[in-house]
C-alpha cells in the first residue's frame, strides 16, 4: 500500500514539473528554428531592402510648392463714432460683422467647386490627370492639394506634382483664384456693410425721387405757405426716420439675439418711445386735418402727407449715405484682400518617394513575414510526426479541396 502511495505521489511531481519543462523546450525549439533559419531570416529581408530601393529609384518623383499667405484681417472700423453718434442707426450694421474663425472660412473656399473648376479650366487638369468627368478631376485636386492654417494666422498650400515648375504654378493660382472669389463676395465686416448700406441707398434714391415728384405735383395753397409747416413736418419726417432705422435695427438683430436679450429689450424699448413721440407730433399737427379735407375736396395729394415723405426719405438718405461712405473709407483702409507672405517657387528637392524610409520599411516587413513563414513551417514539420495532428491536418487539407471543387 505504501509503493503504491510512493508511486502516485512521484507522478504527480512529474505533472507539476513536466509543464515548466514544455515550456523550456518551447522556447528553446523557437530559438533553435531562428537558429537554422538565420542566413534566410538576415539575408532575405536585406535583399527585399535593395529591391524595394532599386524599384524607388524608378518612380517618377513628387515634388512639393508650397505658398503663405495672410488673410484679410478685421480691423478696427473707422464708422464707430459715427455710429455712435447717429443712434438709432448703430445697429443696421450688426447682421454684417466680421466673421467668428476667418481662417476655417478661408479653408472651406479653398475646397469650393467654383475655385477648383477655375483652377481645373485653367490648367487643363482633366487631361493632366487623366480625368474623363470634372467630379474626378476635382478629386485628384483634392487629393494632391493640402491647405492648413497655423496658430500664427497664417494660411499655407501645398500642391504636389511630378512637375515642380507647375507645382509652384498651381499653389499660387489657388491664392490668385482665392483673390477673386473673395472679390464677388462680401466677406470682411466693412464690405459687408458697404453692400448693405449700398442697397439701402439705392432704394431709398428711388423712393426720394418718387417723394419729390409727388411734392411737386401736389400743389401748394396760400393758407399753407402762411401756416408754414415746414418746421413741424420735418420734426415728423426725421422721427419717421428714426422709427425706421429702429425696427431695420431690431430685424438685425433677431439674427443673433432671442427676445428675452436686454440687448433687444431695451432696443425695443426706445422703439416704443419714438413711436409714442410720433402719434404725439402727428396728433398735434394742426394743419394735416384740415389740409387732408380740402385735399380731399380737390382732388390733390395731401401736401403734408407727401411733404412728410419726401422729408423722410430725404433724412434716410442722409443718414445711409454717411453710413456707405464711412464703409468705404473702411474698406479701402483694408487694404488687399491676401497678402501673400511666401510665395511658391519651384522646389530643388523631391518630396516623394523616400528611398532611405522605404528600404526600411520593405526590410522590416520582409524580415517579420520570414519569421512568421519559418515559424509556421517548423510547426506543420513537427504537426506531420504526431499522428493526431497529422490526422487533423489531412483533414483539413481535404475540406480545403473540396472547398474549391477539387476534391
Amino acid at each position: 500500500m505504501t509503493e503504491m502511495q510512493d508511486t502516485a505521489q512521484g507522478a504527480n511531481n512529474a505533472a507539476q514539473v513536466n509543464p515548466a519543462e514544455d515550456d523550456e523546450i518551447s522556447l528553446l525549439d523557437l530559438a533553435q528554428t531562428v537558429v537554422d533559419n538565420l542566413r534566410l531570416l538576415v539575408l532575405g529581408p536585406l535583399a527585399a531592402g535593395v529591391l524595394a530601393l532599386g524599384v524607388s529609384y524608378t518612380v517618377t518623383p513628387t515634388f512639393t510648392a508650397k505658398v503663405t499667405f495672410m488673410p484679410p484681417q478685421q480691423q478696427q472700423s473707422a464708422a464707430a463714432s459715427m455710429l455712435s453718434s447717429l443712434g438709432s442707426l448703430a445697429g443696421l450694421a450688426g447682421a454684417a460683422t466680421g466673421i467668428k474663425n476667418p481662417n476655417d472660412q478661408y479653408l472651406a473656399f479653398l475646397k469650393t467647386a467654383s475655385l477648383q473648376d477655375e483652377l481645373i479650366k485653367k490648367f487643363d487638369l482633366k487631361t493632366r490627370y487623366g480625368a474623363k468627368l470634372q467630379m474626378d478631376a476635382r478629386l485628384a485636386l483634392t487629393g494632391n492639394v493640402k491647405a492648413a492654417a497655423g496658430k500664427d494666422g497664417m494660411i499655407t498650400v501645398e500642391v504636389d506634382d511630378k512637375d515642380p515648375k507647375f507645382a509652384a504654378e498651381l499653389a499660387n493660382a489657388h491664392v490668385s483664384e482665392l483673390h477673386a472669389l473673395l472679390g464677388r463676395l462680401a466677406v470682411t465686416e466693412a464690405q459687408q456693410r458697404r453692400k448693405f448700406f449700398e442697397e439701402q441707398l439705392q432704394l431709398t434714391k428711388t423712393r426720394l425721387a418718387k417723394a419729390q415728384s409727388d411734392l411737386m405735383s401736389s400743389g401748394i395753397s396760400v393758407q399753407l405757405l402762411k401756416g408754414n409747416p415746414s418746421s413741424a413736418i420735418s420734426a415728423i419726417a426725421t422721427l419717421q426716420a428714426q422709427v425706421t432705422s429702429q425696427e431695420v435695427k431690431l430685424g438685425a438683430m433677431r439674427g443673433y439675439l432671442t427676445e428675452q436679450a436686454p440687448e433687444y429689450k431695451k432696443e425695443l424699448s426706445d422703439l416704443l418711445n419714438l413711436r409714442a413721440q410720433l402719434a404725439r407730433l402727428q396728433k398735434a399737427d394742426p394743419e394735416t386735418g384740415a389740409d387732408k379735407a380740402g385735399a380731399e375736396q380737390s382732388g390733390r395729394p395731401n401736401y403734408n402727407e407727401v411733404y412728410r415723405e419726401f422729408k423722410y426719405q430725404e433724412s434716410l438718405l442722409e443718414l445711409f449715405t454717411k453710413q456707405f461712405e464711412a464703409a468705404k473709407l473702411d474698406e479701402s483702409r483694408e487694404g488687399a484682400v491676401i497678402q501673400v507672405v511666401d510665395a511658391a517657387q519651384p522646389p530643388e528637392r523631391k518630396a516623394k518617394p523616400k528611398k532611405a524610409l522605404i528600404a526600411i520599411i520593405a526590410t522590416l516587413a520582409s524580415g517579420f513575414a520570414l519569421l512568421l513563414f519559418v515559424f509556421v513551417r517548423q510547426a506543420l514539420r513537427n504537426g506531420s510526426q504526431d499522428e493526431e495532428t497529422a490526422k487533423k491536418m489531412a483533414a483539413i487539407r481535404a475540406g480545403w479541396k473540396r472547398a474549391i471543387g477539387k476534391a
